[in-house]
């Protein structure tokens, strides 16, 4: 096992509840999909409440049953291009989203949990996003991405398995959550094998000789002994050229030829459309399914290609080839109007601002795949954490933003530091002031600035501030703040905030 985390999301009325989008008169009537199957039209999906209808059941039964029931035809492409939409709008929780037909999704949502303050936090975020398109969905967080789709795929929903918990459940699933052939399943049953467990118990060789590999390869995907590849989704690429290899690519200078000609063939692209590349994002597939992806980042919009070459020869060496890839794409995720400039053809001033911010530009890419680049920008807002932000290094300065005034401090701490503090009078100005283990006297002070907390995004509850600045005896100059109003049931809160130039 691997330190992966999958969440599953199983869409058990996917069907009905894109009609259910589609024409909001049907979301308070029992509604059901059907397709012809040989000679028989059956059910396919049916969402009505109440009754004993299900899918797989003939369509003229359903109607004599219920007469109410309201009745569309089945559409697989339509259903099928609303799960790809829908894994699309998952990117933004994860990097990598894939669906899993006919009514799944599958996340990896490895490292991602934190930025979402955890594991259930992310799973409730997922499924209330789904909901508020109108998307009933079932998840589980697993270990191995085929065992968390069979555990919501037979009805489980908000379980998070603990690493290594997986194998477990997984024993006790009916074999019908492998969603095997209807046949195969049917002659599992007859052998008396109707869980995941029971199967797993017997030898592997009669298996194989009577249900061949897909019952093995779906055990295997299921415990994570053989986990299946996950293809992710991507946004469709405006820009977008792929090379695809009879004889897989293994070789470093074979990935580096095979870049060199797409990058030409993307260059090429661009330039008749008049655009250069932000973000250029490499896809290698390789022949085991597996896809590993590079993205690099120019601070200028390009359409050269030895200056992309550059920037992937920094992060080609992560590539795993193994038994080599079958398929490489380029694709130029983020693209902007390229305007072209002849050195030399303008005035000297000018051809020289035009070569230093490309110089400038060039090596701040290359410093973008090793570190991450920004610079600081003024921020509208009054409250001192906020009142500062990063941005894109090359990002339009903005008109009207300004810096705080002198007053404010050079170095802001990320979290204020508290103070003993005393004054003269209770809601005066520090007198002295506790740094460390010494007590030093302050020599003046400047105040008090009084801040109040930003109500459009505060708690009612957070307190005003008081800020001084002051200078010690020992030549520090320190920003102090004093949070709330001084009162006589309770102490004051002193704390330094910040170092004065």
């Amino acid at each position: 096992m691997t330190g992966r985390r999958f969440l599953a999301l199983h869409l058990p009325t996917l069907a009905t509840d894109r009609l259910r989008r589609s024409e909001p008169a049907l979301r308070r009537q029992p509604l059901a999909c059907w397709s012809t199957q040989g000679s028989r039209r059956l059910i396919t999906a049916v969402e009505a409440p109440g009754t004993t209808l299900r899918p797989g059941q003939a369509l003229a039964d359903a109607q004599a049953m219920h007469p109410d029931l309201v009745l569309r035809p089945a559409d697989p492409a339509a259903d099928l291009a609303l799960l790809e939409r829908l894994a699309l709008r998952c990117l933004h929780v994860t990097p990598l989203a894939s669906i899993d037909p006919p009514d799944g999704l599958a996340l990896d949502i490895t490292g991602c949990a934190a930025l979402a303050g955890g594991e259930a936090p992310l799973l409730a975020r997922v499924v209330a996003m789904l909901a508020g398109d109108g998307i009933a969905a079932r998840a589980v967080i697993a270990d191995v991405a085929e065992a968390a789709a069979a555990l919501a795929w037979a009805g489980h929903h908000g379980i998070i398995v603990p690493h290594g918990g997986t194998r477990s459940l997984v024993d006790a699933l009916p074999l019908s959550v492998l969603r095997l052939p209807a046949d195969a399943l049917a002659a599992l049953h007859r052998l008396g094998l109707r869980h995941i467990g029971e199967a797993l118990r017997q030898p592997r060789a009669p298996l194989f000789r009577r249900f061949g590999r897909e019952l093995l390869d779906a055990l295997d995907a299921v415990t994570g002994e053989r986990p299946r590849p996950l293809p992710p989704v991507r946004p469709p690429a405006e820009f977008a050229v792929a090379d695809h290899f009879v004889d897989p690519v293994v070789t470093r200078p074979g990935i580096d030829r095979a870049v060199d000609r797409l990058l030409g063939r993307l260059c090429d692209a661009l330039a008749e459309a008049g655009r250069g590349a932000r973000q250029v994002t490499l896809l290698a597939l390789r022949v085991d399914g597996d896809v590993q992806v590079l993205t690099i980042g120019t601070g200028l919009p390009t359409r050269a290609p030895a200056q992309l070459r550059r920037l992937f020869a920094e992060v080609l060496e992560r590539l795993a080839p193994d038994l080599g890839f079958e398929r490489i794409t380029l694709q130029a995720d983020r693209t902007e109007p390229f305007v072209a400039v002849q050195d030399g053809m303008g005035p000297v001033g000018v051809d020289r601002q035009h070569r230093t911010r490309e110089a400038l530009g060039h090596l701040l890419d290359r410093l973008g795949q090793r570190l991450p680049v920004w610079r600081l920008a003024p921020a509208e807002s009054h409250w001192p954490e906020r009142a500062v932000q990063r941005v894109d290094a090359f990002a339009a300065v903005t008109r009207g933003a300004a810096w705080p005034g002198l007053g404010h401090p050079v170095r802001l701490l990320a979290r204020p530091l508290p103070l003993t503090v005393l004054a003269a009078v209770p809601d005066g100005p520090p007198a002295r002031v506790r740094l460390g283990d010494t007590v030093q006297a302050v020599l003046w002070a400047d105040g008090p600035d009084r801040l109040e907390a930003e109500w459009w995004r505060e708690p009612a509850a957070r307190p005003g501030r008081d800020y001084y600045r002051v200078a010690l005896a020992s030549g520090a100059r320190l920003w102090i703040g004093r949070a709330g109003q001084v009162r006589p049931d309770r102490p004051t809160r002193w704390f330094l905030h910040g170092y004065l130039p």
